[in-house]
């Protein structure tokens, strides 16, 4: 047992601390420092956490097995680039991606079915609330029987996780203008798709990446959670269980870390995507 390191670890720790409290107190005019300081800030706490994990592990002769430092973590992604590379073909190219473009894609469209159709804004939203709450292990087992194996049962799982979010966002958003905006949209003769397109649309831009937003982790949790029910012998779901069965827990964390890589990664492309599309709204103008 090494205190030193323990000790070390804790106190640089401590010092990151004081040195975000600081941060986030600055109030720079400057608008390319203020940027600088937002994103120094969760990147000097990464740091800091993963310097207090490897300090506590290594200090405490914490089992690898048990919880690996992140050095172990870092030196198996070397070694494993590889297989750790095939994986996130299989999983994040092939399921992920091609799940949540036509499960966010078809609720879109349904939406708009549903906005002009009271029947199946009675029908089908009580539905999409009931589908949404089944527990994906009991989804995805079905699906594999239905569409094999391959990563065709993983993209059908992403499809109905990734629905129903998009579908009631959309129509919620649908519904956010006004009264007075509809009424002055009809005084200027505007046709339904005229309304759509120029008033309603627009208004539900924030709604609508708010489901793009969920659904960008919902998709990849979906995905590898698919994947313990049957799928090719690739594919980060299929490396996690199987490794940790032969207790290589240093390669399940190393395709933890790429799965959450990932998706924060998907997660900040959409973000970055709104503050571009709805630059207008209150909460990206502040």
């Amino acid at each position: 047992m090494n205190f030193s390191l323990v000790a070390g670890a804790v106190i640089f720790w401590l010092v990151a601390w004081a040195a975000n409290e600081w941060l986030v107190r600055l109030r720079p005019r400057n608008r390319s420092l203020a940027r600088a300081i937002d994103l120094l800030v969760p990147l000097l706490f990464g740091i800091s956490i993963l310097v207090l994990w490897e300090g506590l592990t290594r200090g405490l002769d914490v089992s690898p097995i048990l919880l690996p430092p992140p050095s172990m973590i870092w030196s198996r992604i070397m070694v494993s680039g590889p297989i750790l590379w095939a994986d996130f073909q299989q999983t994040f190219i092939k399921s992920v991606l091609v799940g949540f473009l036509l499960g966010c894609g078809a609720g879109f469209l349904v939406a708009i079915a549903v906005d002009r159709s009271p029947f199946l804004q009675r029908g089908l939203l009580p539905i999409g609330n009931f589908v949404s709450a089944l527990p994906i292990v009991g989804i995805a087992p079905i699906m594999v029987m239905w569409f094999g194996f391959d990563w065709q049962s993983k993209v059908a799982v992403v499809v109905v996780m990734t629905f129903f979010p998009m579908l009631v966002n959309t129509v919620s958003g649908l519904a956010a203008t006004s009264s007075m905006q509809r009424d002055l949209m009809r005084t200027y003769a505007g046709s339904y798709w005229q309304t759509l397109f120029i008033l309603r649309l627009p208004a539900a831009a924030p709604f609508i990446f708010n489901a793009l937003k969920i659904n960008s982790t919902l998709a990849l949790i979906g995905a590898i959670v698919a994947e313990f029910f049957g799928t090719p012998i690739v594919g980060m779901g299929f490396r996690i269980s199987t490794e940790v069965g032969r207790m290589n827990v240093d390669l399940v964390w190393a395709e933890i870390a790429i799965a959450a890589l990932a998706g924060t990664s998907f997660y900040g492309l959409i973000a970055l995507m709104e503050r571009r599309v709805t630059f207008w709204h209150p909460s990206v103008r502040g």
